[in-house]
């Protein structure tokens, strides 16, 4: 690929996804960190867990999306009596032209190209599994077959951070599934006015097509090109090696404030969502600056703090801006 294809492919690369985030705004106000995060998870192939009060948008955010990308989308509330083959669908006995009972497969709401799991926490253990492993291989097993989901395949899950009783957290290895974890704040004074004035107007969203879904997979191949050089490379390498407290090499906050690490789920995620947003940014090269962004969404979920942080009353977020901070870039 020569240097002025790499141009023009990054120059529509960033137009696309400039033109996906101006029909978002129609139907989302503000959340734009929310927005291009989720973005570059589609792109990614990754999964999104975003943590919300009720009412902050969520559905339609992905409703949005939906349309925005030309792809279908689907919705599972998630509640303690659900099972697992309200997720992933079922076997059922029919008769056929013949008069004869012949089993056939009735896909559930998983077969979807954007699926909103609603309150993931409040299902029981074995229908989020059911849940999860869908996530994570992009295929459903019922009995002896095996049902391929069309890419692009993307989950956000979401959960009410205020209301735990009643749920069954996701156990800190299923959390690693996600290669976010995002935080919607309540918004403003301002864009809650914004909010109110265009329900006002039309409670359906408004945002048309702009891309489909082979245009997603193309600009993640491309995404998968991008090169990293080596020392922001190894700089996102030692950023996530450095949440462990058990190396001898891990920074002071660490070994002060850490319980537990990141896997290497982590450094895999953080360099394939770094070159997307390098690209979202018109740059074919991955930055510094594109770890370090990134590094509060994708580690947030995968560290567990102690009691000492609790104690200083420190969040997540705080532990790991020290982290950065304390994680030195290469001077090759």
């Amino acid at each position: 690929m020569t240097e002025e294809m790499n141009i023009e492919k990054v120059q529509l690369f960033s137009e696309k996804i400039a033109k996906v985030q101006e029909e978002l705004a129609k139907d989302v106000v503000g959340q734009k960190d929310i927005i291009n995060n989720v973005i570059i998870a589609i792109i990614a192939g990754g999964n999104v867990l975003l943590e919300g009060v009720p009412g902050v948008g969520k559905t339609r955010l992905v409703r949005a999306l939906g349309k925005t990308m030309s792809l279908p989308f689907s919705r599972i509330q998630f509640t303690p009596d659900l099972m697992p083959s309200d997720v992933t669908g079922t076997n059922i006995v029919e008769k056929d032209e013949n008069g004869r009972l012949v089993t056939k497969f009735r896909r559930g709401p998983i077969f979807a190209n954007l699926v909103l799991a609603d309150e993931i926490n409040r299902a029981t253990p074995k229908t989020q599994s059911a849940m999860l492993e869908v996530m994570q291989e992009h295929k459903v097993t019922i009995g002896n077959d095996t049902y391929k989901l069309k890419e692009p395949f993307f989950v956000l899950a979401t959960q009410n951070p205020i209301e735990q009783d009643g749920t069954y957290p996701l156990p800190e290895a299923q959390m690693d599934r996600f290669i976010f974890k995002l935080i919607v704040d309540y918004p403003t004074n301002d864009e809650l006015l914004d909010i109110v004035k265009m329900t006002q107007i039309t409670m359906e969203e408004t945002a048309e097509a702009v891309i489909n879904g082979e245009e997603i997979l193309q600009m993640r191949a491309l995404a998968m090109k991008v090169p990293v050089c080596d020392e922001v490379l190894l700089y996102a390498v030692n950023l996530v090696s450095n949440t462990h407290p058990a190396l001898e090499d891990c920074t002071p906050t660490t070994k002060k404030y850490v319980k537990y690490g990141a896997s290497p789920r982590a450094a895999q995620g953080l360099v394939t969502a770094a070159k997307i947003r390098a690209l979202m940014n018109g740059r074919y090269n991955v930055s510094y600056e594109d770890i370090e962004t990134l590094a509060f969404p994708i580690l947030r979920h995968r560290i567990k703090i102690n009691y000492a942080a609790v104690n200083d009353k420190l969040s997540v977020d705080d532990v790991i801006e020290k982290i950065i901070k304390e994680t030195k870039r290469s001077t090759k």
